[in-house]
């Protein structure tokens, strides 16, 4: 494969827009192709950001043989479906977050990826953010000792739309999939996965959850505090908390560019890392190396750890009687 990588990218909501907005600062991506429900919207979305080829369908752009990754930006319930497309016409897939809405799709769309030897990742963009990987470094050289305990929450206040997606649950709504999976997923890449799980959540009219805290426990007596929210505001915090030291990743910690690091017996350290773009080329960029490399899974988010991910989700959500229409 070339050094350049033609992207394309399925449906054009604002997920989508954010996704054209941050391949420009990339190392060699280029956005060749946009596929939607219909033309109307594909041209559209191809005029507000210079897309050459604009399909009027989905399979239309799956089938572009001048594609050769796409971007999933669907709605939660359909990322399997239209992970799989893609990836039986031959595409590499960046599949927006949360991977899926359970673990058994989660587990169908790797078969299928495996099976075909193709690329595919989970767009749980904040992970390759230049903070993070700092981050992961810090914790490697365990600078604040062994860390013991996590606190991360992520919450809005959204509107009251029961038609939306945030609280339809058509769509996969409510806040653990929408934000609540950065919380779980910050936790899995601190501490891998958890042994027990103690979770409560507040179900709202449209029978989703509008807000939830769980406790990731392991064996080993580490504890993972998370809160999730559509329609609560919270401080959007992280702190990581070690033997020797904390962490504190500065609101909105998911799209962060400055933590403080506190060693004990030392001054405060501010370490600031800003970045170019608007965050979501890292993850395109992390997805163009690996296909360069010739890799079909991140060793930063493996597969079996999404899949994983998903699982501790299905779990917390069991604990509230909360199943999808589609399950």
């Amino acid at each position: 494969m070339s050094d350049a990588i033609r992207w394309g990218i399925l449906s054009t909501g604002s997920i989508a827009k954010k996704f054209a907005q941050g391949l420009p600062h990339t190392n060699g991506g280029k956005l060749v192709a946009v596929g939607s429900r219909t033309q109307a919207a594909a041209d559209a979305f191809g005029d507000d950001f210079d897309v050459p080829r604009r399909h009027g369908s989905y399979e239309a752009l799956a089938d572009d043989p001048e594609v050769d990754a796409i971007y999933v930006a669907t709605p939660h319930n359909l990322h399997k479906d239209h992970s799989i497309l893609c990836l039986n016409a031959g595409k590499a897939v960046l599949c927006e977050k949360p991977f899926t809405i359970n673990a058994g799709q989660a587990e169908e769309m790797v078969r299928v990826a495996r099976e075909k030897g193709l690329f595919l990742m989970e767009a749980m963009w904040t992970r390759y953010l230049p903070i993070m990987v700092r981050l992961r470094e810090l914790l490697k050289d365990s600078v604040i000792g062994d860390v013991r305990m996590l606190y991360a929450d992520f919450g809005f206040r959204a509107g009251f739309n029961p038609e939306s997606r945030l609280l339809n649950p058509e769509y996969g709504g409510g806040g653990l999939l929408d934000v609540g999976v950065y919380t779980v997923s910050l936790a899995y890449m601190i501490f891998g996965e958890p042994d027990r799980i103690a979770s409560l959540a507040h179900i709202g009219d449209t029978g989703v959850d509008e807000q939830a805290a769980a406790v990731l426990g392991f064996n080993d007596g580490r504890i993972a505090i998370t809160a999730s929210a559509v329609r609560t505001n919270t401080p959007q915090a992280a702190v990581l908390m070690g033997t020797e030291g904390q962490i504190r990743l500065h609101a909105p910690w998911w799209q962060g560019t400055t933590m403080t690091l506190s060693v004990n017996g030392k001054n405060d350290e501010r370490i600031e890392l800003p970045y170019d773009g608007n965050g979501y080329n890292f993850e395109a960029d992390e997805v163009m190396e690996c296909l360069r490399q010739g890799k079909v899974e991140s060793p930063h988010l493996p597969l079996d750890e999404s899949i994983a991910i998903m699982k501790t989700l299905d779990a917390i959500r069991q604990q509230w009687g909360l199943k999808y229409p589609m399950e």
